[in-house]
């Protein structure tokens, strides 16, 4: 009974930090799925990454709040609806309600058909920016854990070095332990600028942080 109550007073905490999280209230007021669209405003407005015109490819996109963002940004006068300058290609294991102008595949990242689906949709053309917001179901076992975030996170270069333009960016959600210090070596060897980012609507009490990565060192040729 006492596990019980215990797990009861951190589901309420929980909660009560949800229901009255500045970015959650935002979400809501400005139409977001989801207070993640701020992590991924943050980091662009700061390293100004995504501009008119662009191709962006968004992994790992459900429930779409980034997607929802890149969105606006490519609307000429930043709508949810309308007029769109650029494109966006999203991809998800999980559903996703339609955006208006965003193309959605839904598939397993890891698998070797959906990735050729995705290479097909982008018709031979290069990303700008790849965002991935993908994570696994973790366990609690740490070692674990940490090796299902570096597999996504490999495969995300991976797909960056065959179909990110040159002076491309690579966005991504790591945490922080065992096996961060390797990602970043890892960005580092792919990429000529590296940044880590913490973003402020990442909540403290979260290891999530990301690592950015521009210019690649030695992009694949077709």
């Amino acid at each position: 009974m006492k596990v019980k109550t215990k797990s009861k007073k951190v589901n309420k905490a929980w909660l009560n930090d949800h229901v009255n999280d500045p970015y959650v209230k935002l979400a809501q007021r400005e139409g977001y799925r989801a207070r993640a669209a701020y992590k991924l405003k943050e980091i662009d407005e700061s390293l100004h990454l995504i501009k008119p015109g662009d191709l962006v490819v968004d992994l790992g996109s459900a429930p779409g709040a980034w997607s929802q963002y890149v969105r606006r940004k490519l609307s000429p006068d930043g709508a949810a609806v309308g007029a769109l300058n650029g494109r966006i290609i999203a991809l998800d294991l999980l559903t996703m309600q339609p955006i208006e102008g965003v193309e959605f595949l839904q598939g397993d990242f890891r698998e070797e058909d959906v990735l050729r689906q995705l290479q097909s949709t982008l018709q031979g053309r290069k990303a700008d920016v790849v965002v991935s917001d993908m994570a696994p179901n973790l366990s609690g076992v740490e070692s674990a854990d940490s090796a299902r975030v570096a597999h996504l996170i490999e495969l995300a270069i991976e797909f960056s070095q065959s179909h990110l333009k040159p002076e491309g960016a690579l966005v991504t959600k790591v945490f922080h332990g065992s096996g961060y210090s390797q990602l970043v070596k890892l960005f580092k060897e792919h990429f000529q600028v590296v940044k880590p980012i913490k973003p402020k609507a990442s909540r403290d009490k979260s290891s999530e942080t990301f690592i950015v990565g521009m210019r690649l060192k030695q992009p694949l040729v077709d």
